[in-house]
């Protein structure tokens, strides 16, 4: 049989414990709530087709308000390239001036120039809007392969050659520029440790479709950036 001196203090305990989990709580609130990068944890689902660049948007804006941190205009890190007589749009001037810091708090890059420059951005640091890591090059399955349709210094490629799945409005003909999220390819140069602009896809239905996607490491996942 317990003491009353046992008793008394399991009792006393129990509220203590209840505090520190409320206390705890806000706190990783408040790290979601400050989070102004993410990896998104899903695609839409539906391959390279995001609905364009609204749709996009509003993927990132979905998952980040679902995260604790929808009070931010979220925009998607995505380069269109000129068609239909519409110009041509860069995903570096979509996304703000930054700084930009993860759901953990940890900066990613202090500004534009810094993001397209020696950013810090890794597999441990690109994490998704619940601060989850990525699946990369060694993980079953591999998901590093992050849609941007951008060139190294975050501009878009120049009209002709598709490298955008159709200003993302394509889930099965077209190709989409990848960058690797935890920056390790099958080699030891540039493109296969670049964040934004790694490879086009590519695959049996035509290249932009959600198994085409899979096929080279990639699940139709984004960069999402808060703008303000």
């Amino acid at each position: 049989m317990p003491t009353l001196a046992q008793i008394i203090s399991r009792v006393c305990l129990i509220p203590a414990a209840a505090a520190f989990a409320v206390a705890a709580t806000p706190s990783a609130q408040a790290q979601s709530a400050n989070a102004s990068f993410f990896v998104t944890s899903v695609g839409p689902g539906n391959g390279a087709n995001l609905g364009g660049l609204a749709g996009a948007d509003n993927h990132c804006q979905t998952l980040a308000q679902a995260a604790g941190a929808g009070a931010k205009t979220w925009r998607a890190y995505l380069s269109t390239q000129a068609a239909e007589g519409k110009p041509a749009v860069n995903a570096r001037d979509r996304i703000g001036k930054g700084p930009w810091q993860n759901s953990k708090g940890v900066v990613i890059a202090k500004d534009v120039a810094e993001l397209h420059g020696a950013n810090n951005l890794t597999k441990q640091t690109a994490l998704s809007e619940k601060g989850e890591v990525i699946n990369g090059r060694g993980d079953t399955p591999n998901r590093h392969d992050v849609l941007t349709g951008s060139q190294p210094d975050g501009t878009a490629f120049p009209s002709g050659d598709d490298r955008t799945c159709k200003n993302w409005t394509s889930g099965t003909q077209g190709v989409a520029m990848v960058g690797h999220s935890d920056r390790i390819g099958l080699r030891d140069d540039d493109a296969s440790k670049s964040w934004n602009s790694s490879h086009p896809s590519r695959g049996p239905d035509g290249g932009c479709s959600q198994a085409d996607l899979r096929s080279t490491g990639g699940d139709g996942l984004i960069y999402c950036f808060a703008a303000n």
